[in-house]
């Protein structure tokens, strides 16, 4: 706080009893006594094992060199649960980690391998969910890290390559590129966090990993969709239509599950799965098939119509075929929001009908004929063939072109 030197700074009085108990049997090496720590040292050790676990990979190096806390010894162990939480993991030119190798046995995908042009190895995973980043009950946030000679000389390194995409708050890993530091030019800042922004084999190296992780956020978005979880909304290799009604399927099919012990889990996931293709598609069909019939209805609506008598008298068989239904089901409550709404008992035909003749010209009529028999079979929850699937999207891009005709 006085701006001093190094060389001016007064050190207090060393007591070296304190230390009597550690320096007993101690050959080499480094002691570090804390004392007065706000919130005390006691309850903070477990996240102090976390955080050392994490950022001291020099063991990489020399596997004799350790970190004991409280006379425990520092191991993997301690990011036990991270481990148990990643889903998928990509290692960068062949990398061998402990960590990697012995930890990541819980995935979901067997690991990847990518390569970058550089001597760099490490490694990039995914966790289930953003917060199983978070270290708990600290400030503390694990992400791609970059590692010179086993030191932490930069952590979240992709803050320097950002996307923006929702990909990046799964992503953690460690990235070792020890030519930072193969020559006499010195790339670390005064402070000896972080890496000179402008050096060129820092930026050559930058690049080169943008291309890595842009892989990876492809790869990344398959594998998350093939396990029924959301991938990237911002990869357009999905419409974005197709993408919302996949992850309404997962959310709906993930309440179907069953202890792990119970015999027909595998068998109950795998026709899950093979319904995935087929629900994706009806989802949105039935979505287009609702919001197209509706405004259909508000445009006859205020357009003032005057319904004809044989439409008249199909509302009227709906109504009294929906009155028997309810009574032999003994139900009283009200189904329909408003059951005075005539046209809420008609359909797509009968609409495109009425509206041909307020428009003054055939619009709908043989659109509605080809869609209603497809409409109906998927609102009755039926599987569709690929041709039916062809014609219910081309005849319903059409009448939606013509719906927004009238409308404007």
């Amino acid at each position: 706080k006085d701006q001093l030197q190094p060389s001016q700074y007064p050190l207090g009085e060393l007591d070296s009893n304190v230390f009597a108990e550690y320096r007993e049997n101690h050959e080499q090496g480094t002691i570090i006594r804390f004392e007065n720590i706000r919130g005390g040292i006691k309850n903070r050790a477990n996240y102090l094992k976390k955080i050392i676990a994490l950022y001291f990979r020099f063991s990489l190096y020399d596997d004799s060199f350790n970190i004991f806390i409280n006379n425990e010894k520092i191991t993997l162990d301690s990011i036990s649960a991270l481990a148990e939480k990643t889903s998928f993991a990509w290692k960068i030119n062949q990398l061998e980690d402990p960590y990697v190798n012995e930890k990541l046995s819980k995935l979901k995908e067997p690991i990847k391998e990518v390569s970058m042009l550089k001597s760099v190895r490490g490694f990039v995973a995914s966790v289930e969910k953003p917060r199983n980043l978070k270290m708990q009950g600290i400030d503390e946030r694990v992400g791609v890290d970059l590692f010179v000679n086993g030191r932490l000389r930069e952590t979240n390194i992709l803050k320097h390559i950002p996307t923006s995409r929702v990909v990046e708050s799964y992503l953690y890993g460690q990235i070792h590129f020890d030519e930072l530091d193969a020559d006499d030019k010195d790339r670390f800042p005064t402070g000896r966090e972080g890496v000179v922004a402008d050096d060129e084999t820092y930026k050559s190296f930058l690049d080169d990993l943008s291309k890595v992780i842009s892989e990876i956020m492809t790869e990344w978005d398959g594998l998350r969709i093939k396990h029924r979880q959301d991938g990237d909304p911002e990869n357009e290799r999905i419409k974005k239509q197709k993408r919302k009604s996949l992850e309404l399927f997962n959310l709906v099919s993930g309440q179907y599950k069953l202890p792990e012990d119970s015999q027909n889990k595998k068998e109950l996931e795998n026709w899950i799965n093979e319904l995935a293709e087929d629900a994706t598609f009806n989802f949105q069909s039935y979505l287009e098939c609702f919001t197209s019939e509706n405004l259909l209805r508000k445009f006859i609506n205020k357009k003032g119509v005057v319904l004809s008598q044989d439409t008249l008298k199909k509302i009227q068989d709906f109504k009294r075929n929906e009155k028997k239904n309810t009574k032999e089901a003994n139900m009283n409550i009200d189904i329909r929001r408003n059951s005075n709404d005539d046209l809420a008992y008609l359909g797509m035909c009968d609409l495109v009908n009425e509206v041909d003749k307020s428009d003054g010209q055939v619009t709908f009529e043989e659109d509605a004929k080809e869609y209603t028999p497809i409409r109906n079979a998927v609102a009755h929850t039926a599987l569709l063939t690929d041709e039916a699937k062809r014609k219910l999207t081309t005849v319903y891009d059409n009448i939606k072109a013509g719906i927004i005709r009238l409308l404007s």
